[in-house]
C-alpha cells in the first residue's frame, strides 16, 4: 500500500476549507487527496493530476475529484481545459511512487530483474540512454543528476560493456556499475546514485519541476498556498530557490524558513519517508 508522505504536515500546512478548491499535481493512489476531500465538503473540488497510466486507472473515482492523466507540466492548460477556479491550494509530491519501485516492472529498483525502463508515462528510457548516448553524456547524467562521484568511471564501463551486448536489465546495469567501481562498501547501495540519475534524467524530473512552479504561482488564487514534498537535494534547492525569488520579488511568503522533514515514527512506519522535505509558501 502506498502510505503518503508527511500527511498530517501536508494538511496542516494546507488547513483544507470547506467549499474550496485544490490541485494534488501528483495524485498517485490519492492518499493525499482523500484527505483533503474529507476537509473541503460539501462542495469544495479537487483536481487530480496522475501522469502513469496505470496508477491512474486504477484510481478509485472519488466523488468531487476531477482526475487527470496528464503530466503536471501542463498544468495551467490542465486547468483550463477542466474550467477549474479559486484554486487555494496545490500540491506536490515530487517522488517516486512507491508503485513505481514495488509493482511496476519497469527497472526502478537496482533490486530486482527487470527492464531498464525507468519512465513514469512514455519518453525515453534508461536502455536507450545506457546504450545509445556517449559516454561524455553518461557522466554528465550521473555527475549531474546522481552526484555521483564514480560517474567517469560507470559511464566508461557501461560504455565498453555495451560493445559485448546489449544493456537490457537493471541487474545487467548493476554488475556493470559493481564492476566500475569494485563495488565500494558506503551506507547506500553503489548502484543508488546511478539509478536516481537515470530516472531524473528519463523524466526530466528536474526541468519539469522548474517550468511548472511559475504556473502554479500563476493559476493560484491570493493566499492560496503551494505545498511541494521533495526527496533529494537537487528537487529541494530548486524549490529553495524558487521560493526565496518570488519572496524577494513580494509575490510570496515563504511559510517554512527550514524544510518540515517525518518524524522519527513515520520514518519507523514508512522507511521510503526519511529523505522527504515539505517546503511552503502562500501566494501574496
Amino acid at each position: 500500500m502506498h502510505i503518503p508522505v508527511l500527511l498530517n504536515e501536508v494538511i496542516e500546512y494546507l488547513d483544507p476549507q470547506p467549499d474550496k478548491n485544490y490541485i494534488d499535481c501528483t495524485l498517485s493512489s490519492g492518499g493525499h487527496t482523500k484527505e483533503i476531500l474529507k476537509r473541503n465538503a460539501p462542495n469544495g473540488k479537487v483536481l487530480g493530476i496522475e501522469i502513469d497510466k496505470e496508477i491512474f486507472d486504477k484510481l478509485k473515482k472519488e466523488e468531487r475529484l476531477i482526475a487527470v492523466n496528464d503530466s503536471y507540466i501542463n498544468l495551467e492548460k490542465i486547468v483550463e481545459e477542466n474550467n477549474f477556479n479559486n484554486i487555494s491550494g496545490i500540491l506536490f509530491d515530487v517522488g517516486m511512487s512507491s508503485y513505481h519501485v514495488d509493482s511496476s516492472k519497469r527497472g526502478f529498483s537496482f533490486n530486482k530483474d527487470e527492464p531498464l525502463v525507468m519512465n513514469y508515462g512514455g519518453g525515453i528510457s534508461a536502455e536507450e540512454i545506457a546504450n545509445e548516448y556517449s559516454e561524455e553524456e553518461i557522466e554528465k547524467i550521473l555527475r549531474e543528476y546522481g552526484e555521483e562521484k564514480f560517474s567517469r568511471k560507470i559511464a566508461k564501463k557501461i560504455c565498453e560493456e555495451r560493445k559485448k551486448e546489449r544493456i537490457k536489465s537493471t541487474l545487467q546495469l548493476v554488475r556493470i556499475i559493481g564492476l566500475a567501481i569494485k563495488q565500494k562498501h558506503s551506507k547506500i547501495h553503489f548502484a543508488t546514485r546511478t539509478f536516481q540519475a537515470l530516472r531524473i534524467k528519463v523524466n526530466e524530473e528536474l526541468k519539469n519541476i522548474e517550468e511548472t512552479l511559475p504556473q502554479a504561482l500563476k493559476v493560484l488564487e491570493k493566499e492560496g498556498k503551494i505545498l511541494v514534498i521533495s526527496f533529494h537535494s537537487l528537487e529541494d534547492r530548486i524549490v529553495k530557490n524558487f521560493m526565496n525569488e518570488k519572496e524577494k520579488e513580494g509575490k510570496i511568503k515563504v511559510i517554512t524558513k527550514k524544510p518540515i522533514v517525518p518524524t522519527d515514527e513515520e520514518i519507523r512506519l514508512n522507511p521510503r519517508s526519511r529523505s522527504s522535505k515539505l517546503r511552503v509558501a502562500v501566494k501574496i
